[in-house]
This record gives structure tokens, C-alpha cells and sequence, in this order.
């Protein structure tokens, strides 16, 4: 890498066993080191590696049937395997990789046609437990990478290893493990590729480059604040352009090179993999199911028993058609109207008019010209088509009243106004008159079945038809509320297509032909995830919380369980770690401050101390930059938040803590005259730390593999005085 500090060496120069800038190290950094590069034992990388991978996995894998029944969101996400299994099409907010790697591990490794749910619950966790327990070699060979220091990726990994959240989870059915398996493995990619920099198009360089591409698309294709890795990476990325393009002894030519290997690995691999995600998502999921109604008709005719599927409709619209017209925004049912007024005090007392997320013959509306009452199916009339532009009249087919808005408020979404059913056997006034118009057409073109998206607009307010998205209490079924709102401003809650379109009259044509085709689907599902992402909202007695409350371990999340009877798994950092690293991002913040100055200045620094600032300042900063990246964008959002939402966050500021506490104790035992005293507090330093943190989990590890028996307040709990703050709710 080329991050540099004046007068030091390059990262790649970097050695020793627990030193970084090369064998000329000092007095006290030759006494820990003990031995030059050269001299070490074989097994001195992959033996503690395999130590680290160890203690990982027995502590992921270690009670992992445990509770035996499902837990927290584990109802949602397990649920979704059966549905892969089944073929059956479902709706999640989050991009689908995470569900069909899950999906992929069961059914090569154990899926069998007899086997049931209580089996497979059993089966999905090993796969996320497995990924959990990968972070912590990851974590540590990054910061082993970062800081050439043994000791710095070990404390890493101790750090890791024995956290209560991270264990949690790590063993349970959730996207939280996958996620943050590729998230970390695309910083530990990025910096093997940094590392490979004095060797550019080497095998090396290339395999960790399209690694990196890799799990890149991993990272997105599980949560979409997988994007917040792509940016740390694309950070790194025009740094390190910029470096070469001020580089003089690179030629424009080699640029060009690197552009493009860049360009391939890190764009164009990752969009290509992401892309082929969804492909196989929506191969896969080819059957209807609950997830139909989320998105538009072209897209549910492509699903195996859909009302919509191989059927045959008439193209374009015309008077005298029997339709439904849906909602485009996701869940914003079909129009509706049934004989049930509105009541007393809500608006105008006439039929309401709802949308309503079912198939009913209630939705059913016949088309007709504004002037004209004529059966424009009587034989002797000709077929006339509806143009966008047009004024038109909506009747309901089952009660014979017209779509009507007026300036009575409607019944929840202020200052909109009121749409009800008005009128006898379709004769109304001129409040029922409608201008339809087709976004993106020109006046006097055809309307489509299916693919024109459509604007009803009240043509004597001005006011456009919509759907809010609001249930309404009781005494409108509680049907989703349809107003017809004075802001034009264009939104999905203001479009509509027809789906169902009835015409004898008319030439039927096949839906395949106006079947959307893949990048339309692509498109699609992901305004469709943004929208259901950005309205959750939390359930009835749910625990939520605030990015302000992570870090500080202020409250937890209860996975199971609420009484003493209850198996109670309750997701909670170890206390010692999560506060040891939120003091540690301000110790670095004031390292790397009085480092930078000094520098700045021109302080003269010994090789030792040279090399200690640059692993500060560039592979602490490189670990900063990734903790802010993704945690400050949370402050931004507006969506519910739960405390599982930190723990990518978390991994950064671990690695972090390692990098932190190895330097700042280099340093201070550096000052020592005696070398058998600046190693002892050395060595003290990091084994106090490490205890520290064993001694807590040993504390608070019943938060993670369950407990049963009484609650923290009572003397008996084994819990009892570990309830250190009055927001832990165990």
C-alpha cells in the first residue's frame, strides 16, 4: 500500500514476528520480537490461526439446538426456506441472496422429500453458524494483514470470539451472519489486494481483486447495507488511483490498465453476480403465493397459478369494458366498492369506496364515456377505444353507483378529499367525471392492459385518485382508505393499471406477450424492496431502538422468552467489550490527532516510531473509516431500527480496539529503560485485556446459549447484580 509516513517504510516492508517496520527496531521491540523473520517456525502463522478458527467454532456451535423452538425473526426467515422449497413467490424487503444461499446449503447437504419443518429448523442454523463463526479468521487476518502485530489480531480475535451478540447471532436462522461473512470478506480481500500493490497483474493481485468483486456482490445481494462496504471499497479504490496517477513512473498506458482491471473486478463481476442472484431468485420462486399482491399484474402473470397466468385479455382498453384497476403502490389493493355507507360524521353519507388487497367481484368497474349512459356492448354499437386524455365515467358493475369525489375531507389522510360511490343506476353529476391520462404518453394514444401506468384525475377539483396505504377502522373492513389527493406530485400511490379487462367485443390476445421482461422485473422488485424497506414500521409491543443506543450497549433485544418458566435467550454485546471499544474509537481519534500534528511538525521519529504511525494512521484509519461508514448512515433513516442493525458496525470497531491497544502499548513500554520491563508490561498489558474480556463472557454467556429459572431481581438468578444497567431487560 502506499500510505506513508515521512522518513518510514511502506507497508510491504513491514516484518517481525510482533514488529512491524523491519529488524531495525529498537532495543524493546528486538526483545519482544525474539527472533528475525527469517528465523521463525513454520507454524507461526497457521498455528494460532487454527487456535482463533477453534475457539470460534465451539463457541458458535456450542449449544446450537438450543432453545428448541423458533425464535425472533427466525418465523420470518425460516419460513422463507419452506417457500423456496415449495417454489412458492414470496415478498422480503431485503435482496434475496442470503435466502437462496440458505436454501442452496440445505438442499445439497441434507434435504431429503420427507423431511419437515422442525427438521429443517434444526438444519438452517448450522449454515449461519458456520458463516458466524468464519468472521473472527477473517477479522483477525485483516488486522493481521493491517498491522503485521500477532498479538493485535489475536486480542481481535479474542475480542470476537467471546461476545455474547456475536454469538447470538451467529445461532439463529437470520441474515445478520451471512451479511456480515461477506462484508468482512471484502475488507479482508481489499487488504490482501493493498498488500499485493508492489506486484500489479500478478496471480495474486488478481485473485484477491476479483475476490474482493466477489463479495462485494455477496455483501449487496444479502441487505442493501451492503452498500456501505461497496463505498469503504470504492474509497480505496480512487485512492489508489489517484497514488498511481501521481506516480510518474507509471505510464498513462499502465493507468489504463489498472482503470480497467478495477472496473471489471469491482463493477462489472459484482453487478453481473448480483444480477444473477435475482435471475435464480425468480427461476426458482416461479409459483404464486403471499408475495403476488406487492407487485404490478405484469408481473404476477408470470406466476404459476395467478388468476393472471396464461390467460387471454384484450390489448387495449375500450368503453364499454368490464376492468379492476390496481394500485401500483405496493399493497395498494385492487378499487373497490361495496353497499355499506360511510358512517355519520366521516364525510358525505355515501357507499364507500376502498382498495382492497383481495381478488372480489366487488372490484369490478365498467368503463364508460362522461355524456353517455349507451351499452356500448350492444351489437349494433361500434367498438370505441379509451385514449389517453379522455374523460370517462367509472360505474360500478355490482351496485350501478359512479366513482364520485367531492371537497369533504377524507376519512383519515387530511386535506385530501373524499371518493365514495354516488348515483342510481349510473346517472350522478359531474363530480364523477374523470380524465385518464398515461404517464409518459402522448394524447390520443391506446391504453394498455396491464403495462399503461394510469393517472384518474377528478376533472372538477383536479385532484388525482389515489390510494394512501391507511386501513380504516371496523366499519370499512378494515380495506385500505382511498382518497383523491390536491398534491400532483407523482407517486406509486397515485398510479394505477388494469388488470382484469372484460370485453366480448374485443380480439383476446395472450398475457406472455405482455409479460415483462427480466430487466423490468429487476427494476420492479428493487422500487418495491426501497418502498417496503423505507415503511417498516415497528409491530405492537416490539423493542426498538436508536443508533445512539449501540455503541454504549444501552439496551438489549429479547430473542426468547419473557418469564422464569421460559427459555430466555436475550441478544446483549459483552459488556466489556462494547465499552472497551467505544473508549477506544476516542483514544484512537486522540492517537492519531497528536501523531498527525506531530508529523506535521517535523518531530523526528525513531524507525520504530515511524512504523508505529503508519500501521496508526493508515491501517487504524482504513478501520475508521469502515466503523463510520457503517454506522452514521443509521442516523439518516427512517425506518424502524433494531440493535442487531450495529453489529457490522461492531466488527470494525473491533478490529479497531486490536490495532489501538497493540500500538499504545508498543509505545508506552517503548519508554521503558529496562527491556525485561517493557516487556512484561507489554505482555501484562495484552493479557490483562484478554482476561478482562474471557472474565465478562464467562458473567454474561447464559445471555447467549439460554437460561431458565428466575429473572435478574431475584437473589436466586444466576444472573443476579450483572443487570448493570436499568435498560437490560433479563
Amino acid at each position: 500500500k502506499e500510505c506513508r509516513i515521512e522518513g518510514g517504510l511502506g507497508q510491504g516492508g513491514m516484518q517481525g514476528r510482533w514488529g512491524r517496520v523491519g529488524q531495525s527496531r529498537g532495543r524493546f521491540r528486538s526483545s519482544l520480537a525474539g527472533t528475525t523473520a527469517p528465523q521463525r517456525a513454520p507454524g507461526w502463522f497457521w498455528g494460532p490461526l487454527s487456535l482463533v478458527t477453534l475457539f470460534s467454532f465451539a463457541t458458535r456451535f456450542y449449544s446450537l439446538r438450543e432453545p428448541p423452538h423458533i425464535c425472533w425473526d427466525e418465523t420470518h426467515f425460516g419460513k422463507m426456506g419452506s417457500y423456496y422449497i415449495n417454489r412458492t413467490f414470496f415478498f422480503d424487503v431485503h435482496p434475496p441472496l442470503g435466502k437462496v444461499s440458505s436454501y442452496s446449503y440445505f438442499c445439497c447437504m441434507f434435504w431429503k422429500p420427507e423431511m419437515s419443518m422442525p427438521d429443517m429448523s434444526i438444519l438452517f442454523p448450522q449454515f449461519c453458524a458456520f458463516l458466524g463463526s468464519c468472521l473472527v479468521p477473517f477479522a483477525y487476518l485483516t488486522v493481521l494483514e493491517l498491522s503485521k502485530s500477532l498479538p493485535a489480531a489475536l486480542l481481535t480475535g479474542a475480542i470476537l470470539i467471546f461476545d455474547t451478540g456475536c454469538i447470538t447471532v451467529s445461532q439463529y436462522i437470520l441474515l445478520d451472519p451471512i451479511l456480515m461473512f461477506f462484508l468482512l470478506g471484502a475488507v479482508l480481500s481489499m487488504v490482501k489486494s493493498n498488500s499485493c500493490a508492489d506486484r500489479p497483474f500478478s496471480a495474486p493481485w488478481w485473485f484477491w481483486l476479483c475476490l474482493t468483486g466477489v463479495n462485494l456482490a455477496g455483501a449487496m445481494g444479502v441487505k442493501f447495507v451492503g452498500l456501505f462496504v461497496v463505498l469503504l471499497v470504492g474509497l480505496n479504490t480512487v485512492s489508489d488511483l489517484w497514488k498511481l496517477l501521481g506516480n510518474l513512473s507509471v505510464s498513462l498506458v499502465t493507468l489504463g490498465k489498472h482503470f480497467l482491471a478495477r472496473v471489471i473486478c469491482l463493477i462489472v463481476l459484482p453487478l453481473a453476480l448480483y444480477t444473477a442472484v435475482f435471475a435464480v431468485h425468480f427461476a426458482v420462486l416461479n409459483k404464486s403465493g403471499p408475495g403476488d399482491g406487492f407487485f404490478s399484474s405484469g408481473f404476477q402473470s408470470r406466476l404459476i397459478g395467478n388468476n393472471l397466468h396464461n390467460v387471454s385479455v384484450p390489448e387495449h382498453l375500450a368503453y364499454g369494458s368490464v376492468i379492476t384497476m390496481k394500485s401500483l403502490r405496493m399493497a395498494g389493493g385492487y378499487l373497490h366498492s361495496h353497499w355499506h355507507l360511510y358512517p355519520e360524521g366521516v364525510g358525505a353519507r355515501q357507499q364507500q369506496v376502498t382498495a382492497y388487497l383481495h381478488k372480489d367481484l366487488n372490484n369490478l368497474w365498467i368503463i364508460k364515456k362522461h355524456n353517455s349512459n349507451t351499452d356500448r356492448l350492444e351489437p349494433s354499437c361500434p367498438v370505441e377505444f379509451v385514449r389517453h386524455g379522455d374523460i370517462i365515467r367509472l360505474e360500478h358493475k355490482e351496485t350501478s353507483r359512479n366513482l364520485h369525489s367531492h371537497q369533504h375531507e377524507a376519512p383519515l389522510t387530511r386535506k385530501h378529499f373524499q371518493v365514495t360511490g354516488y348515483g342510481i343506476n349510473g346517472t350522478g353529476d359531474s363530480n364523477d367525471f374523470w380524465r385518464i391520462e398515461v404517464v409518459g404518453r402522448k394524447a390520443g394514444k391506446f391504453i394498455k392492459v396491464l403495462r399503461s401506468q394510469l393517472r384518474l384525475i377528478h376533472l372538477a377539483t383536479g385532484c388525482i385518485l389515489s390510494s394512501s396505504g391507511k386501513t380504516l377502522p371496523k366499519w370499512g373492513w378494515e380495506q385500505v382508505e382511498v382518497t383523491c389527493t390536491p398534491y400532483l406530485k407523482e407517486s406509486p400511490n397515485s398510479l394505477w393499471n388494469v388488470e382484469d379487462h372484460i370485453n366480448p367485443k374485443l380480439p383476446n390476445i395472450s398475457l406472455d406477450v405482455l409479460k415483462p421482461f427480466f430487466p423490468e422485473i429487476l427494476l420492479e422488485s428493487h422500487m418495491v424492496m426501497i418502498r417496503g424497506n423505507s415503511g417498516l414500521k415497528p409491530k405492537e409491543n416490539e423493542v426498538t431502538s436508536k443508533p445512539w443506543h449501540w455503541p454504549i450497549n444501552y439496551q438489549g433485544l429479547r430473542f426468547s422468552g419473557v418469564n422464569e418458566t421460559d427459555y430466555r435467550v436475550y441478544l446483549l454485546g459483552n459488556p466489556v467489550v462494547w465499552w472497551l471499544n467505544l473508549i477506544t474509537v476516542g483514544l484512537y481519534l486522540l492517537m492519531a490527532t497528536f501523531t498527525a500534528v506531530a508529523i506535521k511538525r517535523g518531530v523526528q521519529l525513531t524507525a520504530e516510531h515511524r512504523g508505529l504511525s503508519q500501521v496508526l494512521l493508515c491501517g487504524g484509519g482504513q478501520i475508521l473509516l469502515g466503523w463510520l461508514l457503517h454506522y452514521l448512515p443509521f442516523f439518516l433513516m427512517g425506518r424502524v431500527l433494531y440493535f442487531h442493525h450495529y453489529f457490522p458496525a461492531m466488527l470494525f470497531s473491533s478490529m479497531l480496539t486490536g490495532i489501538t491497544w497493540d500500538t499504545l502499548l508498543i509505545f508506552c513500554a517503548g519508554h521503558l529503560s529496562s527491556n525485561t520491563m517493557a516487556r512484561k508490561v507489554y505482555v501484562y498489558g495484552m493479557v490483562a485485556l484478554t482476561l478482562l474480556i474471557v472474565y465478562s463472557f464467562y458473567l454474561f454467556h447464559p445471555l447467549s446459549y439460554g437460561m431458565v429459572g428466575p429473572l435478574a431481581s431475584d437473589p436466586n438468578s444466576r444472573m443476579t447484580g450483572l443487570r448493570w444497567l436499568e435498560s437490560w431487560e433479563f
